[in-house]
Formats: structure tokens, C-alpha cells, sequence
């Protein structure tokens, strides 16, 4: 709270000084146009790069005018990205609506740890503010990271070059249909020039996160089946995300040196409450439980990298250097009071019940890599170059022994609570995972009339070693090798001057998930059987291509259509190992291994493009559409990968009124059902459509003041759950119990201000 005081404190009169001061340079021009570093005036529109691999590039003035909070929220506009998050969350990016583990996130072309098991890292985590466009790379290059089945998502930041002069951003946010009525506020500021002998950017930002949702839930013994209760719950989530990034380039000793840091820490407070009912009768004669689910989280992601590139050796070479890290701690403590147990009613509880759990992640990965490019004859250039990656991730997962009392002669009053035990990992809770990764590569790439082309093989190896303090002493330490040849090949072909082909063939990797590596048991993981992770397994692989047609639109606008497919190997499936579990006959201890094969396809659609053709130059329009489908065979039978959405569409315009200095816009978006099928239960998630719009206008030469309002449809989630006892139920579809829950927020507003100097 003291740091987000002082900021406010701090850039509310520098807000008004540069105001005033611009307002005063207005004779002689002001010392930065509001165009150079605030989004006005120009219709939102997608860029249509040069590279051979197909890439789709966002610019900042693509998402700047909807002002999205977070990275995701600006995602949820590019085509074929999806996420499975709660109302007014976009946090796990499902590039093709595959589980986020299958899409590589990258941070000015580098790596980030997640602290995810699925290696996933959650775009959430980064404000919106400071990026300067997103890039969503299709397919793979060998000079890149292979474990992207999916695609890759890069997040360009701000350079030392990428401005002259500077803004102040203050703002507000609204959630006016929330019954617990708070505002929050925006702060922000970013300045780029020359000092220190270079080229200088400083950047801050503090913004506030609430995320107030309903929820209500019906339970059944089985579809169509008799209501057995109810549970009518909120849940708030309330936070701060602080963020600074510096950049800083230079020439030196005959090359250029640049270094660049970000820093983004996520405090958030998340506060379940829930009530259930008997039978749907929502009343205190058939109150069952009251449950306060608090969880506190901290998270601070850092990512330096540094880099100096020369001419030597008859070409030119880059030396790299980055140092990434994550640390998420997070604290939960669960109360639940039970009734109903005997004939007495509320207020008076028969059993109580309390779970305090600890989280502490720590991810490091430490990167460099030596890179050389050769001019070879005939426009062919020569590339390559050996990346290494050292990572250490340290888990520990902790809980204190459940507290458990019955009142048993109820209404006689409830003992006091005991105080919490000490703290102790949970199987599977304290492990340590170094892994250590030397990729060289080498890559040809060239132009010849109408075609351009790369083509590349990487050869990744990878060396783990997983410590698990909680494994039996034999199965404690476990140390595997692999090694995967990676070929790649891309091709773009002009058949006009706005025509062009792109087409692109990769084999990928995607490598296990960390708690799939854990040789501890798990006890009643999946229904009444218990888990045993694998620490054998082998990545899955996959080799795909995309084929893309794009076409130019009068002067700047583009239109692009892309048919992709991959055949996923070594699935990484559950498994039954035939050992009774601790349940006893009937359950079984499961296990993951590398069995069966996978594809996945789907069509790209997207348009992006002024009206100038029909004189409306002030008029942008954007859509794009993504039919997405896969098939894999499980342990009952065909179905998708888990939760793929069958579709994500996305439409909007911007409109400028360039003689009043002002403009609006709005964007609508719909993502399709997605269901996902593992061990004893199966979920089908819908959601609604989502509504943005927004509205602006410019003052003077240097300010812009912007209203927004976001899920204006207040949109839901909507879950079904077929839960079993285990997989035996499963097949035979007698269920342990039905479930439909909905999930609904209301709208939020933003009204922000940006001011150039």
C-alpha cells in the first residue's frame, strides 16, 4: 500500500507539471508529439512482417486503445489463442487451444520459467503497458527453442531506442456492479533518450487487480438425477501488480552492447466464501456447510538479458547472456463448519474442520549463447551458433495436520480451536530439479527472386536431475539424458506484389511436466486410487507444418488464411500399473508413460484492414476466426486434447474523428466449448461472449483521456462435472456425482489519462 501511495503521490503533479509545461511549449511545438508515444489517431491494425516463418505481428497501437491491463488481456484478441481461466482472468495461453504447456512464452526473445508444473509461464504476470507489440510465431526456426508444438508467443518489450521523450499514465478502474463496490487505481510512466553515453529507457507501473466473481453450483447423483445440494459461493480477488523495466544501449569497442531488465511483482489476496444447501433448499433448516477459503499470493518474476554484437570472423557475431527467475509463495487456509450431522440445525455445528498449506517456488535459469552469421555467395547467408540453458527449480510444498474436532452433543458450544502443528512437505512437496540444456544449431536462409527460404537443424540435449526429499531413500535421486535432432525448413513466395504463399515444416518438443517426474504416492490423486510419477518419461514430439495464404489490402491493411497440422508422438498419457492402491481392492495406483499418438489441425482466418478503400481512411476493422479440432485416443476412448475450445472468433473497429480529436471503438469476442477427460472425471467448460469498448478524445497537442469498459455482456463460465469413484465407474458411467456450476462477473471501467513530454 505504501508503494502504491507514493507512486501516486509521486506522478500525480509530474502528470500536471508536464501538462502544464506542453501547454505553454504550444506555440513552439511540443517536445514530444502525443502520436510518438501514446496510440491515437490510427486504426488498430495487424503487421505484415517479412519473416519466413510465419509470424503475426501486433503492435502496441493493436491493443494500446481497449487499455488492457496484462499481457493476456491483450492476447485474448490474436488469433487462435485461448485461455481456460476464470471470468475476467486470462492467464495460461492455450496458442490452438492446446494446454499451455504445448505453447513457448518468450520475453524479448528469451525464455521465462513458470511456476507452473506444466513449465508454462502465466501472461498475466506482465502489465500490458510495458510491451511494445506481440509476436505469434507459427511455427519453429532451429536459432529458437524447441519445445513450442503450438507456436510461440514473444513479448517485446520497450527498447533503449524505442522512444524520445516520454508519457505519464494515471488512471482509475471501476467495478460498479460489484456488491463490494471498490475502486482501483492505474499509474504509470516511461521515459527513452539519450544519456550516458547511450541510449537510455526508464520505465514504472502500479496497478491495482479485482476480480469480484459469483458462483453457484448444483449436485446431483447423476444427469437427470435427484438434486442432492447446492453451494452458493463468491469469490474475490483482490491484488497489485508493481512493475519497473530499464533498457540501456550503447556502442562500444566497434560493437553495440545493450542490457535490458524487467521486474514485475503480483501481490494478490483471494477470499472463497461459500454456503451449502440440502436438497437446493436454501434455507437454515438444511444449511450443510460454511467454507472461508483465503489464499495469499506473492509472485516476483525478474528477466535481465544483455547482449553485444560485432563484426568479426568474416561475418558478424553475437555473445548473449540472460538470467531469468521466478518466486512465487503463496499461503492458504481453509475453515469449514459442518451441520447437519445430527438433527440439530444451525447455528449450532457438529464438526469443524481446518487446512493450512505453504507454497514456496523458486525457478532460476540462467542462458548464453555465441551466435555467427556469414554472407555467403548469391545472397545465402549462413547462421549458427550453440545456446546453453541451466535451470534449478526448487518446490516446496507444506501443511500443517488437518484440525478436526465433533461437537457431539450439539447446541453444546464448540471447543476452541487448536493451534496449528508444524509445517511438513506433502509427498511430492520438496523436490529440486536441475536441468541443464546445450543446444547448437546451424541455419541456411536466402532470396532468390520471388522466393525466400530458411533451413535449419538444431540438436537439443537435455540432462535432469530430480531430487525428491519426500521418495523412498532408493527412488530419491534420479538422473535421465536426452537428445532430440530438431530439422525445421521455411519458404515465403511472392506471387504478386500483394500476394504471398508461406509455408513451414518443424518437428518440436514438449518436455514433461515436473510433477509427472516425482517418483512420491500421491493417495487418492484420481478419485479413490492414488498416483506415482515417472521419472523415465521421454518428451513428446511432434512434427507439423503450416501453409498460409496473405494478401495485402490497398495500402495497409492484410488479410491472411492458415491451415496448420501436427502429429503429436509419445503422448504422455495416465496409466494403470496394476498395483492396488491405498484405497484397497477396487482402486489402483496410476502412473504416466510415453503410449499412443496424437494430431491436431485446424483453419486460421484473419482480416485486418482500413475502409480507405471505400473513403473511410479513419475507419479499422479487424476479425479473425480460428476452427480448431485434434483427435487422441485415451484409456475409454477418441476424444480431443483436453480442453481445446473448438473455436475462437474475435471482430471489432476503431473510428477516428480526426476534426474533433477523438475516437471509439469496440471489440467482441466468443470462444467455444472445450472438454477434457482424465482419471474418474470429465469437464465440459463454456463461456459467454466477452464485449469491450472504448472511448477517447485529445487535448491540446499532449494528452489523450480514455474510457474503457470491458465484459460488458457479463459474461460467464460455465462447468459440467462427471465425477466417478474410479475408472471402472467411469466406463460403466456409474457416477459418484453430477455437477453444474456458473461463474458470472460483472463490468469493469477504466478511465485513463495519458500525458506526453
Amino acid at each position: 500500500m505504501r508503494i502504491k501511495l507514493f507512486m501516486g503521490a509521486a506522478l500525480a503533479p509530474l502528470a500536471f507539471a508536464t501538462a502544464v509545461i506542453a501547454q505553454d511549449a504550444e506555440q513552439d511545438g511540443p517536445v514530444t508529439a502525443v502520436e510518438d508515444v501514446i496510440v491515437t489517431g490510427q486504426p488498430a491494425l495487424r503487421n505484415r512482417t517479412d519473416d519466413v516463418v510465419p509470424t503475426l505481428s501486433y503492435d502496441l497501437d493493436y491493443f494500446q486503445r481497449f487499455e488492457p491491463l496484462t499481457v493476456g488481456d491483450a492476447l485474448k484478441r490474436v488469433p487462435s489463442v485461448t485461455f481456460l481461466s476464470d471470468v475476467l482472468e486470462s492467464d495460461g495461453a492455450r496458442l490452438r487451444g492446446l494446454d499451455p504447456g504445448y505453447t513457448k512464452i518468450l520475453i524479448d526473445g528469451e525464455e521465462v520459467p513458470g511456476a507452473g508444473v506444466d513449465r508454462s509461464f502465466f501472461v498475466d504476470r506482465i502489465p500490458a503497458e510495458l510491451i511494445e507489440r506481440v509476436e505469434v510465431v507459427r511455427s519453429s526456426s532451429a536459432n529458437r527453442s524447441g519445445d513450442a508444438v503450438a507456436g510461440t508467443i514473444n513479448i517485446v518489450l520497450r527498447d533503449a531506442v524505442s522512444l524520445d521523450g516520454g508519457y505519464v499514465r494515471l488512471g482509475a478502474i471501476a467495478f460498479p456492479d460489484s456488491e463490494y463496490g471498490q475502486f482501483g487505481g492505474t499509474y504509470g510512466a516511461v521515459w527513452g533518450g539519450e544519456a550516458l553515453g547511450g541510449r537510455l529507457l526508464l520505465g514504472a507501473n502500479v496497478q491495482d487487480r479485482r476480480n469480484p466473481k459469483d458462483k453457484y453450483s448444483q449436485r446431483f447423483d447423476e444427469p437427470g438425477g435427484t438434486l442432492d445440494n447446492t453451494e452458493v459461493q463468491t469469490d474475490v480477488r483482490d491484488g497489485t501488480d508493481y512493475a519497473f523495466n530499464v533498457a540501456y544501449e550503447t556502442e562500444i569497442g566497434g560493437g553495440v552492447f545493450d542490457i535490458a531488465g524487467v521486474f514485475v511483482r503480483t501481490d494478490r489476496y483471494q477470499d472463497e466464501d461459500s454456503i451449502e444447501y440440502r436438497g437446493g433448499v436454501e434455507n437454515a433448516a438444511n444449511l450443510l456447510t460454511i467454507n472461508d477459503n483465503d489464499l495469499d499470493i506473492r509472485t516476483d518474476n525478474l528477466s535481465i538479458r544483455s547482449s553485444y554484437e560485432r563484426d568479426m570472423l568474416g561475418g558478424e557475431t553475437e555473445f548473449k547472456l540472460a538470467y531469468a527467475s521466478i518466486s512465487d509463495e503463496q499461503y492458504e487456509f481453509e475453515s469449514e463448519s459442518e451441520y447437519l450431522r445430527d438433527a440439530v440445525i444451525f447455528p449450532d455445528e457438529d464438526r469443524f474442520t481446518l487446512d493450512s498449506t505453504r507454497v514456496d517456488i523458486q525457478d532460476e535459469e540462467w542462458k548464453a549463447a555465441i551466435e555467427h552469421e556469414i554472407d555467403l555467395s548469391n545472397g545465402v547467408e549462413l547462421e549458427f551458433g550453440l545456446q546453453g540453458n541451466w535451470k534449478t527449480r526448487d518446490s516446496l510444498i507444506t501443511e500443517t495436520p488437518r484440525i478436526r474436532f465433533n461437537v457431539p452433543n450439539a447446541p453444546a458450544p464448540r471447543p476452541a480451536v487448536p493451534a496449528f502443528g508444524a509445517f511438513a512437505p506433502v509427498p511430492g512437496g520438496d523436490v529440486t530439479i536441475e536441468e541443464t540444456r546445450l543446444d547448437p544449431y546451424v541455419m541456411l536462409s536466402g532470396e532468390n527472386g520471388a522466393l525466400t527460404w530458411e533451413a535449419g537443424l538444431r540438436y537439443e540435449t537435455t540432462d535432469t536431475t530430480i531430487t525428491d526429499r519426500t521418495a523412498a531413500p532408493a527412488d530419491r535421486v534420479n538422473e535421465s539424458e536426452e537428445a532430440e535432432l530438431l530439422p525445421s525448413a521455411s519458404f515465403r513466395w511472392a506471387l504478386s506484389e500483394d500476394d504471398r504463399i508461406i509455408f513451414s515444416a518443424a518437428r518440436t518438443v514438449r518436455r514433461p511436466n515436473f510433477n509427472f517426474l516425482s517418483p512420491a504416492v500421491l493417495e487418492e490423486e484420481f478419485g479413490d486410487s492414488d498416483f506415482v510419477g515417472n521419472p523415465d518419461l521421454k518428451p513428446e514430439v511432434a512434427i507439423g507444418f503450416d501453409l498460409g495464404f496473405e494478401r495485402r489490402l490497398g495500402r495497409r491493411g492484410v488479410a491472411g488464411i492458415n491451415v496448420f497440422y501436427r502429429d503429436v508422438q509419445d503422448l504422455i498419457e495416465e496409466t494403470n500399473t496394476g498395483a492396488v492402491g491405498s484405497g484397497g481392492a477396487g482402486t489402483f495406483v496410476y502412473t504416466v508413460d510415453n503410449v499412443g499418438d496424437g494430431k491436431v489441425y485446424g483453419v486460421e482466418f484473419d482480416l485486418s484492414t482500413p475502409l480507405d478503400f471505400i473513403g473511410m481512411d479513419a475507419t479499422g476493422v479487424f476479425l479473425n476466426y480460428s476452427w480448431l479440432d485434434s483427435e487422441i485416443t485415451d484409456f475409454l476412448s477418441e476424444r480431443r486434447f483436453n480442453s481445446q475450445s473448438d473455436y475462437v472468433f474475435n471482430t471489432g473497429f476503431t473510428q477516428d474523428l480526426p476534426t474533433w480529436g477523438a475516437a471509439f471503438g469496440a471489440t467482441y469476442r466468443k470462444q467455444g466449448d472445450a472438454f477434457s477427460r482424465v482419471l474418474a472425471e470429465e469437464v465440459t467448460t463454456s463461456y459467454g461472449a466477452d464485449l469491450e469498448v472504448f472511448v477517447e478524445k485529445q487535448f491540446g497537442s499532449n494528452v489523450v483521456v480514455r474510457l474503457t469498459g470491458s465484459n460488458l455482456l457479463d459474461s460467464s463460465k460455465d462447468e459440467t462435472f462427471d465425477k466417478f469413484a474410479n475408472v471402472a465407474d467411469q466406463t460403466a458411467r456409474d457416477y459418484d456425482e453430477y455437477e453444474l456450476e456458473t461463474e458470472s462477473a460483472g463490468p469493469v471501467y477504466q478511465l485513463v489519462m495519458r500525458v506526453a513530454f
